[in-house]
């Protein structure tokens, strides 16, 4: 009674009295399966399901044949993967009720995901033999369907190919997902090699969805026209070509049949193509064709024949109004999507100038369409002018309060430009009541919350930066534990082979890009925090160590009613904003509050360095090929003086990419520093010297070499290249503060050359911004020589005239110029957007009190 009085308690979220509860109940009859059972539903609410196997063990230890508990386990271990106990778990819930088509689905699954795939085929065969002739009724067509589809990708799985096969035609008749019968039919005949069967079977696909990709590279594969790396001989295009052309008679409206071509055709075949393909896309404005053809410009040669056809088709339009050899006229918008597709073309090359030219006579030919907004603020996202990118994004913002897309992609040039209290107020219009944070964060908005960090970041408020990078990998700990209904549902509903896959998707999912992001910026945070403690924190250790034992307990004291009192105050304040209307059960919605809104507790940790070890565990698991990962190991257990775990991360980095400027800094870092720390004296220390010794012959770029000499070698290698010769000078200084002029002169005398092959409109140098903004902090910052920083920032500034960074000639940072004027009426904006007169019509987003002063 009192165990199940707790289980009630636990619901209501009173959990601290459930759980005295729970105990009391299990010291009163220690031998209660029932108690046990309790006590790990408890620890299971709580996610602590390592605890609460241990109860259910405990449970089975006195009633071993309760099917509850039984099941209750099977989840958890299915969780925690620990696939030995599931497997033994489920085959005593089939012996104990065998004639429940569940567990035998149960007990087949577990062997498949315990790398068993033949025993779990035996399971399943073993399951239909106890079924009759006329299974499946009507109702249970689609899960009988699903679990012979099931047992078939086992068989091939297993490489029983053959016998899968003559399975899948056995049991034709019984499944109803024809789409997938056909899909694995055809998988099977081009394993064993069966190709003409293969290749008639992926037309009948190709009738049914000219459009997916996949059927077409299965086709090219049953033709033997097939390559990896898309690589194909003169005779093979042919081939292809005549194949493409077939295919395109048979699959007129199909856009995938028109658009592979341009991945194997080669010159004036290639522009025909290509020719082909764009006008018609241009006609009907499609603003995602560079989108499309953007995979393109990686291709050797391609991004020159583009420009050639895109200028030719331009100035046909601009002069006749048609394009060239073409009688009929085209509508007037054909011209704007052309310079549309033109300005990204430029803006990929790096040519900024003509890009924002072009953007702009667009805009001037038709200036209500937002698409052109939307491109000019990315164009200048890329020319280094954030706060003008903000401001058209706003712009382009203004002109659809209804489309959620302009209003995210307003916030991220927002939070680019590091105007995060803006953009909390913009992205907060698309969400329920305008509670901007929680909801935010209940709707797991990732790449908001990565932006905002990496904001926060950049402007050294690393609590509110660490409290965003942590939501995110909580977000991932929640996707983790989504997993845990779908053990039952899937197995319930037959879904089982995208139940396999949605768990080997889940043991991967640690290795996604955003959680690396999230990851990483959290440790760069905690040794950012390591390196420079705030100030306040160290200033009041130093005030409480000058006080008497008393005196430091009473000031505590009074802190925490202080803090109390505090947070009693925002809760009654948030409680008064945020109460919503009784529920049909009279009680009312409370919104939790934010105890640490501004994340200043996640920074008063003992140890920072320990509290980035536990995420860089994570990635070093995860994202191994990661040159980041290696990095960030690197710099951390340097500050840790673990000298065999950063030479640990150095080897990696040297496999991964030796030749990378970051590799090289960290390989001079670390023998520069083990060179000039002492001789060893204990064993531990001997020992590590011993592998030092051992291990440094083997790594080329030092072999028989100073470090001097390696550094000096290596910039021999990387002489034309920005980034090295600055990695050099930085170890030149390190290794040699005397002789910093030298290392400042390696970088003035590097030269901008001009890239290869670039367009008809003036020449683009190599030097990419980010580079030369890297530059110029290492000039100021670890060089320390501000005269040599400047005169960097005036040559660079030359070269990218729209950095606000580089305070470039046409950036909005210069007084006259054009952007300025954008920037400083979108600043007078969002002055207003944040004042009171016009937060309702903020609020409004699109309803009619936003229109009322429209004249058309």
């Amino acid at each position: 009674t009192l165990a199940m009085k707790g289980l009630t308690l636990n619901c209501m979220d009173r959990k601290s009295e459930a759980y005295d509860l729970v105990r009391q109940g299990l010291k009163n009859d220690l031998k209660s399966h029932v108690c046990w059972h309790v006590y790990g539903l408890l620890y299971r609410s709580d996610r602590e399901y390592r605890e609460a196997i241990k109860c259910y063990r405990n449970a089975l230890k006195i009633d071993p044949e309760n099917i509850e508990i039984l099941r209750d386990l099977s989840l958890l271990q299915a969780q925690m993967r620990d696939l030995t106990g599931f497997v033994e778990t489920r085959q005593k819930l089939l012996s104990l009720k065998p004639n429940h088509r569940m567990n035998w689905i149960g007990f087949s699954v577990s062997h498949h995901l315990n790398s068993n795939a033949s025993k779990a085929v035996e399971i399943l065969e073993a399951y239909e033999g106890t079924l009759e002739d006329d299974y499946p009724p009507d109702n249970e067509r689609c899960e009988h369907g699903e679990m012979l589809l099931y047992k078939i990708s086992l068989l091939e799985e297993c490489g029983f190919l053959e016998r899968a096969l003559e399975e899948l035609h056995k049991r034709e008749s019984k499944m109803v997902d024809k789409l997938a019968y056909k899909e694995q039919e055809v998988s099977l005949l081009v394993k064993l090699g069966r190709l003409e069967e293969a290749e008639k079977l992926y037309q009948a696909l190709l009738s049914m969805n000219p459009d997916n990709y996949r059927y077409y590279e299965g086709l090219q594969k049953c033709v033997g026209l097939y390559s990896e790396n898309a690589r194909f001989s003169p005779d093979e295009i042919d081939q292809l070509d005549a194949l493409y052309k077939r295919l395109g008679q048979q699959h007129k409206w199909s856009s995938a049949v028109k658009r592979i071509p341009l991945d194997f055709l080669q010159g004036d075949r290639f522009r025909e193509a290509a020719e082909n393909y764009i006008r018609p896309l241009l006609t009907k404005g499609v603003p995602s064709l560079f989108s499309d053809l953007s995979p393109l410009y990686d291709h050797p040669g391609k991004a020159d024949i583009l420009e050639q056809l895109i200028l030719e088709l331009e100035h046909s339009l601009r002069t006749t109004g048609r394009y060239p050899g073409r009688a009929e006229k085209e509508p007037p918008s054909t011209l704007m999507w052309a310079l549309f597709l033109l300005a990204q073309h430029y803006d990929r090359r790096g040519q900024y100038g003509v890009a924002l030219s072009k953007i702009d006579e667009a805009i001037e030919h038709t200036p209500t369409v937002i698409d052109l907004y939307s491109v000019k603020s990315r164009i200048l996202k890329h020319a280094g002018d954030l706060a003008a990118a903000a401001a058209l994004a706003e712009e382009a913002r203004c002109m659809d309060l209804a489309d959620r897309y302009i209003n995210s992609d307003c916030v991220k040039r927002m939070l680019q430009a590091d105007q995060v209290a803006l953009a909390e107020k913009t992205a907060v219009l698309f969400t329920k009541d305008g509670d901007q944070h929680n909801n935010l964060h209940d709707m797991q908005c990732m790449w908001y919350e990565l932006a905002s960090g990496e904001s926060y970041f950049r402007q050294g408020d690393l609590g509110r930066a660490l409290k965003k990078f942590l939501a995110v990998e909580k977000h991932y700990a929640d996707i983790t534990e989504d997993q845990f209904d779908f053990h039952s549902y899937c197995l319930r509903k037959m879904t089982l082979r995208t139940y396999v896959e949605m768990l080997r998707f889940q043991d991967r999912l640690h290795s996604h890009a955003y959680f690396h992001k999230a990851a990483a910026g959290a440790i760069r945070c905690y040794i950012k925090f390591y390196d420079s403690p705030s100030k306040s924190t160290t200033d009041e250790d130093d005030d409480m160590a000058k006080l008497l034992p008393s005196q430091k307990k009473k000031m505590r004291q009074k802190q925490r009613k202080a803090e109390a009192r505090a947070k009693k105050e925002a809760e009654e304040k948030h409680e008064e904003s945020s109460v919503g209307g009784p529920s049909k059960f009279g009680k009312r919605h409370v919104k939790p509050v934010d105890p640490d809104p501004h994340g200043e507790k996640l920074l008063q940790v003992e140890d920072p360095l320990l509290e980035a070890t536990k995420y860089l565990k994570l990635l070093q698991k995860n994202s191994p090929n990661s040159l980041e990962t290696h990095l960030l190991s690197f710099e951390l257990n340097m500050r840790k003086q673990k000298i065999l775990l950063a030479f640990q991360a150095l080897k990696q980095l040297l496999r991964l990419d030796a030749e990378h400027p970051d590799s090289h800094r960290c390989l001079i870092k670390f023998f520069h520093k083990v060179g000039s720390m002492a001789a060893p004296v204990t064993d531990t220390d001997k020992l590590i010297w011993s592998v030092l010794e051992a291990e440094r012959p083997t790594i080329s770029q030092l072999h028989e070499k100073s470090l001097i000499e390696g550094n000096m070698t290596f910039l021999e290698q990387h002489k034309d290249s920005l980034m090295h010769r600055a990695a050099v000078a930085e170890m030149l200084y390190v290794l040699e503060p005397n002789r910093k002029p030298e290392a400042i002169k390696l970088i003035e005398e590097s030269t901008n050359n001009i890239a290869p092959k670039n367009g008809a409109l003036g020449p683009v140098g190599e030097w990419k911004l980010k580079d030369c903004i890297a530059v110029h902090k290492l000039l100021g910052t670890v060089l320390v020589d501000n005269e040599a920083a400047l005169r960097w920032k005036v040559r660079c500034a030359e070269y990218f005239p729209y950095s606000t960074y580089l305070e470039g000639s046409r950036s909005s940072a210069i007084p006259n110029s054009a952007y300025n004027q954008i920037r400083k009426s979108s600043e007078n904006g969002s002055a207003n957007h944040s004042g009171g007169e016009t937060a309702d019509s903020l609020a409004s987003n699109g309803k009619l009190e936003a229109f009322k002063d429209l004249t058309i």
